[in-house]
């Protein structure tokens, strides 16, 4: 995610623990995506599910690039 920013990513993850917190569950809601997109009989089940956890990914993506762009004095 943001290969152009992967320094102030490691930066930021270090000294803000609200990023870190966002990088984070962000990484977690793609794993967990991925995860039920594999299993058939999940994802069967649960494409509005899968929907959401997306719309919620996306959503702090968005926060996460607003971060540095603001931490990059890009605002």
């Amino acid at each position: 995610m943001f290969p152009e920013h992967r320094d102030l990513i490691a930066r930021l993850r270090q000294d803000d623990p609200h990023f870190e917190k966002l990088f984070d569950q962000h990484n977690e809601l793609d794993h967990k995506i991925i995860r039920m997109e594999k299993n058939a009989a999940t994802a069967i089940h649960a494409d509005l599910n899968i929907d959401q956890l997306k719309k919620e990914k996306l959503a702090l993506k968005d926060k996460i690039y607003d971060l540095l762009l603001e931490a990059n004095g890009q605002e």
